[in-house]
């Protein structure tokens, strides 16, 4: 579930800077633009997407899992995913945790849509595997303009160390337990061709290549044409740096919740990629 918990840690840093006019994604197509392209990309551009619908090899296929009783065989049925997938959730967090923090209908769909949004410009709030985080985005007047207060700084951490605290062996290992219900959701949302856990290495890939700017960083209110005041201007800033505002859903998540915070969660999610990425070019050791 080290999965879930990087996510939660990301929520808490989006919610606070979603805006409501976002909407969801239809339900019976893919939570990812259906539109194909190809080459290489950059650390500074989303992960390109398979651009052939033909089956193919996976890129970084899981490797067999050794027999250990202590896992449900055989996985249930589909429409049962989601049940196995909070119970192995309470028996790493607690049920109390568990309940506090996510969305538990369609949990399996919800992780595997926001993992691939992370990589896109837009990540809809209403289709995160987590309830919304309390509190708002404030931001402070500085010497340097406006900037990212430390106070939101500060809510992130719990959760970042919520993160950290997951065996990340464990969580590889029921994560292999538990694809085949990941890869049917992603079959689901448009990719029958495809492999989920190619497609996560990628977007962890993503995430990874994050720059880390000096900061705090600047920000600004969008402006808002009318005489009507905003009701919720809190929902309403962007990065004052053009470069930074296009960046994808995710790698703005990251560069929102703080420097230590998103250092310390891309030690976990490149922890968690050493043990997912095994492909022939796999070289490096594990952190």
């Amino acid at each position: 579930m080290v999965l879930a918990l990087a996510l939660l840690a990301l929520a808490a840093a989006w919610w606070v800077w979603m805006r409501p006019t976002e909407l969801p994604m239809p339900a019976n197509t893919p939570a990812a633009s259906t539109t194909a392209t190809s080459g290489q990309s950059s650390p500074d551009q989303p992960p390109a997407e398979p651009a052939s619908t033909d089956a193919e090899a996976p890129l970084y296929p899981l490797p067999p899992e050794a027999g250990d009783d202590t896992l449900p065989l055989p996985l249930p049925a589909q429409a049962d995913g989601d049940a196995l997938v909070a119970q192995a959730a309470q028996d790493l967090l607690g049920k109390a945790q568990v309940l506090q923090f996510f969305q538990l209908d369609a949990l399996v769909r919800r992780i595997v849509a926001t993992v691939d949004n992370l990589a896109r410009p837009l990540a809809p709030a209403q289709l995160w595997p987590v309830h919304p985080t309390p509190g708002r985005f404030s931001a402070e007047q500085t010497e340097q303009g406006l900037v990212i207060a430390q106070a939101n700084v500060a809510r992130y951490r719990p959760l970042v160390a919520l993160a950290e605290s997951l065996p990340l062996d464990g969580a590889a290992r029921l994560y292999r337990h538990l694809y085949p219900l990941f890869q049917q959701a992603y079959e689901d949302l448009g990719y029958p061709e495809q492999y989920f856990n190619d497609r996560l290495v990628a977007v962890l890939d993503h995430l990874l290549a994050t720059p880390e700017p000096a900061q705090p960083l600047r920000v600004q209110l969008t402006p808002v044409a009318g005489e009507v005041p905003s009701l919720r201007p809190w929902v309403r800033y962007e990065f004052a740096d053009a470069a930074l505002q296009q960046r994808s859903s995710g790698q703005k998540i990251l560069l929102r919740m703080g420097a230590d915070n998103a250092r310390r969660l891309k030690t976990v999610l490149a922890g968690f990629r050493a043990r997912v990425a095994v492909g022939a070019d796999e070289t490096a050791q594990r952190p």
